[in-house]
């Protein structure tokens, strides 16, 4: 049997692995050096690869991705570090304006090959300005690759497949998840980006779950079964690309779908793909795509407020149970 690794060690393995066997690829981030990371997710990286390959940046994200979006262009593969996902908006311009547009605007002449690292999520006591989850926001760029794991094994697997991968890539890390376990897998394995992956089996209903939504809608699920209500739980893995046939063929078998995601509702993840559901599989559906989210608002950085905004397994399985 695999051994268990936890959400942090899976993708340290990757770096670590993928490192190894490229030299292109460099890690560059704040306290990503010897201090081994802000959450002790680049520990051990310093003292096998040092400071050419290990790079603290200044406190200029903007400025800072900027210099890894030219070593990208140059050749390298590297590994961007964000501390908290809420600091992306000092790099949007060079992402959104530069990382995103290069192989189009150079019809193919060059590409940018790295990923951006960053954290994400609700539930940490750490307030409105390191609680958010920006992937929706980039999901809406063209030219990005967006990847949300759920859990240890894919996290590590599909850190692999990104560090590969010829275009820019956002991989975003829930806080929440870092100590949860999974049997790691085969370490020469990647997983293709665009693969989603059904959880649990259901005739009933698809709940459609984004990174850590997928255990709220397991809990979910379990009691729906005491009730008769068999759940069949989706997740994507990454919103960019979107396996929009596995969620397809899941609505075809369940005939209802219930689409969730830890950031706000509006404007969200679960719009976008509660509409190709709704457009794609309308022939097959027994009822209205539902979506839940947090709710509208700034995180408060009250731990007895948080769990009244993100979604919890009796909100979903209520929703549930008014979709039956």
């Amino acid at each position: 049997m695999a051994e268990l690794i936890t959400f942090r060690e899976g993708v340290l393995e990757a770096l670590f692995e993928e490192m190894r066997a490229d030299p292109s690829v460099i890690l560059m981030g704040e306290d990503v050096g010897a201090a081994g990371g802000v959450f002790q997710q680049t520990k051990g990286l310093f003292e096998e690869f040092g400071v050419r390959r290990i790079i603290d940046t200044p406190i200029s994200e903007s400025g800072a991705f900027g210099m890894a979006i030219g070593a990208a262009m140059a050749g390298m593969r590297p590994v961007f570090e964000v501390m908290f996902g809420d600091f992306m908006t000092l790099c949007m311009d060079q992402l959104v304006n530069q990382a995103a547009k290069v192989r189009y605007m150079s019809n193919g002449a060059a590409s940018v090959p790295l990923v951006l690292r960053t954290t994400m999520g609700v539930g940490a006591g750490l307030g409105p300005q390191h609680s958010q989850g920006f992937h929706a926001w980039a999901a809406h760029v063209p030219g990005l690759k967006i990847v949300v794991p759920s859990d240890a094994a894919d996290a590590k697997v599909l850190m692999k497949a990104a560090i590969r991968d010829d275009d820019p890539v956002l991989f975003f890390e829930d806080r929440l998840l870092y100590a949860g376990k999974a049997q790691a897998r085969d370490a020469d394995e990647s997983l293709p980006l665009g693969r989603g992956r059904i959880l649990r089996a259901g005739r009933d209903v698809t709940l459609v779950a984004i990174g850590r939504m997928v255990g709220v809608a397991r809990a979910a699920a379990e009691e729906l079964a005491r009730e008769g209500i068999e759940a069949e739980i989706v997740d994507p893995r990454s919103l960019v690309p979107l396996d929009e046939a596995l969620l397809l063929d899941s609505v075809k078998r369940t005939h209802r779908a219930l689409v969730m995601d830890a950031a706000p509702l509006r404007y969200g993840v679960t719009g976008e793909i509660a509409s190709v559901l709704s457009e794609k599989a309308f022939d097959w559906l027994d009822a209205p795509v539902g979506r839940l989210g947090a709710i509208d608002t700034p995180v408060p950085i009250s731990r007895s407020l948080e769990p009244f905004v993100r979604p919890t397994p009796e909100r979903v399985a209520a929703a549930v149970r008014k979709m039956m």
